[in-house]
């Protein structure tokens, strides 16, 4: 359903019946890793060009692992972490 390198990959999948009989599968909910717990790759600052994409790309080779800099900043909303130029972003060590 998701791939390897999707942050929903590894939640639990249920299924969820309706009244008429229908299945419906989803997952389960996903909670932040408490950043403590995450061990520091490198830590980045912001530019004004800068988007987690292209850091998640030059600190863990993919870019479709900026939800990994998010966990470790402790973001739910992704655009939160470029929006201001000079602030230190966390990178974590690869936890796929």
């Amino acid at each position: 359903m998701f791939d390897p390198t999707s942050r929903y990959f590894a939640i639990e999948t249920n299924e969820y019946v309706t009244k008429e009989g229908r299945t419906v599968a989803y997952k389960r909910r996903r909670f932040l890793p408490r950043s403590s717990n995450l061990t520091v790759l490198t830590e980045v600052v912001v530019t004004d060009s800068d988007r987690l994409d292209l850091i998640a790309s030059r600190t863990l080779g993919n870019p479709e692992l900026f939800w990994q800099v998010c966990d470790a900043n402790e973001a739910m909303n992704p655009h939160d972490l470029t929006s201001e130029p000079g602030q230190t972003l966390r990178v974590p060590m690869l936890f796929i």
